[in-house]
């Protein structure tokens, strides 16, 4: 793994392939931040008013609940959303912005946990001064947060999709007999998993025999640890068809 001068966090396969992924710098993420930091405030606004409506019975109850709530909103913001989106929140959606572990895999609650409550060392002294150098001085654009954490922020630009029909020759996918099995499997593969899992099937005939089939064998083997299917939907099918299976379960509805 390595991180070249453009901003591009580089993933190398054993087999020579590699999966980029553009890093989200701080300018952008200062942009994401903004759109989360108004719907934190609106948040709190709301909260405010339930609690006045508390203070009339007792000012000091609500004085403290509006102390801890705003806590609660603030870090809990993040947290929720990171979690329910897959490493987005409002803000980051909207500038196509994911939060990733930086190996490009699934990222873990405890990461989120992480990096969300060390946002408020990151926000010091004021407008993030903190997070932002930490990005600036970082070769993988981390704030304090993410280092600790293990994670990064990614920018997912808008591209052409390819022609799945063509990719996956209309042959037959035994996985779509267990829609239950496709649904846990989209339940614990992250975005970047899925994407190795497509570009591998795009960039596969760039690849020599040997390198192909050994390419082929380890992400099987990796999605095979996630979710396992019935030896009647895998047997006598190769690496490469597993993966296609999984590509079409993944990007196409079912027919």
């Amino acid at each position: 793994m390595s991180v070249g001068q453009t901003n591009t966090l580089t993933i190398r396969t054993p087999e020579g392939i590699e999966f980029s992924f553009l890093l989200a710098g701080p300018i952008t993420r200062f942009l994401a931040w903004s759109v989360d930091f108004m719907a934190i405030m609106a948040a709190n606004k709301l909260l405010t008013v339930l609690l006045g409506v508390m203070g009339i019975l007792s000012r000091d109850l609500a004085a403290a609940a509006g102390i801890a709530g705003y806590f609660i909103v603030s870090v809990g913001y993040g947290i929720a959303l990171e979690w329910y989106w897959r490493g987005q929140t409002l803000g980051k959606r909207l500038l196509r912005l994911r939060v990733n572990d930086v190996s490009g895999l699934q990222l873990q609650f405890s990461q989120i946990v992480i990096r969300n409550l060390l946002r408020f060392v990151d926000s010091l002294p004021i407008l993030y001064l903190v997070g932002g150098l930490t990005c600036l001085i970082s070769r993988r654009s981390q704030r304090l947060g993410d280092i600790v954490a293990n994670t990064i922020v990614v920018w997912n630009p808008a591209v052409e999709e390819p022609d799945l029909d063509q990719l996956l020759e209309g042959k037959y996918n035994s996985f779509r007999k267990y829609p239950h099995l496709v649904a846990r499997l989209r339940q614990h593969l992250s975005p970047s998993e899925a994407r190795i899992a497509l570009q591998a099937l795009v960039r596969r005939d760039e690849l020599q025999p040997d390198s192909r089939l050994a390419l082929f064998e380890n992400i099987a083997a990796h999605f095979k640890s996630i979710v396992t299917f019935p030896n009647d939907a895998t047997d006598g099918i190769s690496d490469e068809q597993y993966i296609r299976n999984v590509v079409d379960a993944l990007y196409r509805n079912s027919s």
